[in-house]
């Protein structure tokens, strides 16, 4: 559906609740936005597309993260601050 039939006024929300929430129960999952005095105030999403948006929020903190760690590797070793195998074994060993 195109964006423009996706805004819809407060009038409209209060007075469609029903048929909004049936239009997500059938698969609909574009958000509606939701405007007051022809600004937009807020989107009303199904809970399945809350979901997924959750989840890829999370996923690319994740990767995020993974990437930090890897330039950091990356940044140690260029410096040279690193420890042989060998070594790292032998401590594990003293312990």
């Amino acid at each position: 559906m195109d964006l423009k039939e996706r805004i819809k006024p407060i009038s409209y929300l209060k007075a469609h609740t029903t048929e909004i929430v049936s239009s997500f129960d059938a698969g609909q999952d574009e958000p509606l936005i939701i405007t007051q005095n022809g600004e937009a105030k807020m989107v009303v999403l199904s809970m399945h597309a809350y979901q997924e948006g959750k989840r890829q929020a999370r996923q690319m903190q994740e990767q995020h993260a993974f990437m930090k760690l890897i330039a950091m590797g990356n940044r140690d070793n260029a410096r040279g601050d690193v420890v042989s195998e060998e070594d790292f074994l032998a401590s594990l060993d003293q312990d």
